[in-house]
């Protein structure tokens, strides 16, 4: 399989490039993005075939069809990073919490974040590829929250790699924050921003794309890479356990296989809903998706009305904080899977110029086609959390917006399939507030809730707050690059 440019090619850059290389090297012409050139199909014979498939057998099946450039050696060792989870036969369990509704809990790795289904394969993968070729790699990550405790947790320690993780000081919970700041990785730099997650983010792309910056770390014999989900590496991960959720309602015999279902996601960069996307084009069937937001609410505003406007935004801290975006990646490799590069290109440099681009209505049409989307704010996720409390079910903030959505768009009467992106532990003190009793930090609510609701803490979680803190580095946005010059 080859990789193509969401922004056409400049001339400088090859017109196509391998899985390897699209990973090692994310950044494209014009600051785009790479893309898989054709997808593979997922035909009614493979999903049967794999309805019953553990979760590292799906994935290696994936990888096959995919057809990427990683020796089959590499990828078996990276899968049994999934042995690391609560249950390696089943990593992403599926909670029944309606009828109709299912919640596909995809957090039970190492950092208790979604970011692990993909990072944690993904991080043995980067980290060979290195190895082998004998070059030496900076792994850039900006977070929100979960992206960078899944980054480093992946790579501490891993051979032929450094980290520099950017993170928006004040704009995560504390246990994010400790997961991050404790890490004593010799090959880990923690950076804190005076900003927000945009801030990090647009940081971290300049740097990507700044051949000067390339040029001074070249002079250490290091290549730039990064984890987020600019890098595909990511995404061919998250494509995966969209289709192993949907067969394990085939398997429990709740839907008959090629019965269309609803998946409901909720989204901040919108690489998991991506990944929904792509799963649907292989040809999982799956009626539309359904896009959950808090206030900062850029996506549903695109898919509704086809207008993607910064210049009327300013970014709100939440109680969902992971979700605290404006500058969403991967709708470009959206927009580019449907309306081409030459439109994709025009789009975002009208984004990048003027803070604005507007889709035709026919765009609209086409990219309404899979998607709808809708919002939830602070208070009404605190109430689904406290409903959902007394049916037994714990959820964090994330998960909790994607309730509306799920109420309110579907069309048809399939069952849904809803995406929890991060374990209660992470978000204890607002998951604490609705189930009413406020507390000042985490590790109050933590011990309250799991005292009073029966749940316990998972260990990686109560040990945060024992471990010395190792990164204080906290600067401004203009800073950063002298800052990971020192640390390489």
């Amino acid at each position: 399989m080859t990789f193509i440019e969401t922004r056409g090619n400049d001339g400088v850059k090859p017109q196509s490039v391998t899985f390897s290389q699209a990973i090692l090297s994310p950044s494209a012409s014009f600051g785009g993005l790479y893309v898989p050139k054709t997808l593979p199909e997922l035909d009614f014979d493979f999903l049967k075939r794999h309805t019953k498939s553990r979760y590292k057998e799906l994935c290696a099946a994936l990888f096959e069809k995919f057809d990427v450039d990683i020796d089959r050696e590499d990828l078996d060792a990276a899968l049994k990073r999934y042995d690391l989870f609560d249950d390696p036969s089943d990593p992403v369990p599926l909670t029944k919490v309606e009828d109709d509704a299912f919640v596909s809990e995809l957090w039970h790795g190492p950092t208790r974040a979604f970011k692990d289904m993909a990072l944690q394969p993904f991080g043995y993968i980067l980290s060979r590829l290195a190895e082998k070729r004998g070059e030496h790699y900076l792994i850039m990550a900006a977070t929100s929250g979960d992206t960078g405790p899944a980054t480093l947790e992946t790579f501490k320690n891993a051979a032929n790699v450094k980290v520099a993780c950017l993170y928006p000081e004040g704009g995560t919970s504390d246990v994010q924050r400790l997961q991050m700041v404790t890490e004593d990785a010799a090959n880990e730099k923690v950076i804190g921003i005076r900003g927000n997650f945009d801030d990090a983010q647009t940081a971290l792309k300049s740097l990507l794309a700044s051949e000067s910056f390339k040029r001074r770390l070249k002079e250490s014999h290091t290549e730039l890479s990064a984890a987020n989900s600019v890098n595909f590496g990511r995404i061919i991960f998250q494509i995966i356990y969209h289709i192993y959720s949907y067969l394990k309602l085939v398997e429990r015999g709740e839907i008959s296989l090629g019965e269309s279902v609803y998946l409901v996601v909720p989204s901040g960069n919108f690489g998991n809903a991506l990944g929904g996307y792509y799963a649907k084009k292989m040809g999982l069937p799956v009626e539309k998706i359904l896009i959950s937001s808090n206030i900062n609410n850029i996506l549903t505003e695109l898919i509704t009305k086809g207008e993607y406007d910064l210049t009327s935004k300013t970014l709100v801290q939440t109680t969902s904080p992971a979700m605290d975006i404006l500058k969403s990646s991967n709708v470009e490799r959206v927009l580019f899977d449907k309306f081409g590069a030459e439109r994709t290109k025009s789009l975002m440099d009208d984004l990048n110029e003027k803070g604005r681009y507007v889709l035709t209505p026919e765009e609209l049409e086409i990219l309404r086609e899979d998607f709808d989307a809708e919002f939830s704010g602070d208070e009404e996720g605190k109430k689904v959390i406290a409903e959902y409390a007394k049916k037994g079910y714990i959820m964090d903030p994330h998960t909790a917006t994607c309730f509306k959505a799920y109420e309110k768009l579907r069309k048809k009467s399939l069952k849904s399939i809803i995406y929890s992106t991060a374990e209660w532990t992470k978000f204890s003190p607002t998951v604490c507030e609705a189930l009413g009793h406020r507390v000042e930090h985490d590790k109050e609510a933590l011990e309250w809730i799991s005292s009073n609701y029966g749940v316990s803490v998972p260990k990686m979680i109560a040990e945060l707050f024992e471990k010395p803190v190792i990164h204080k580095c906290v600067i401004d946005k203009e800073n950063i690059e002298e800052e990971i010059l020192k640390f390489i």
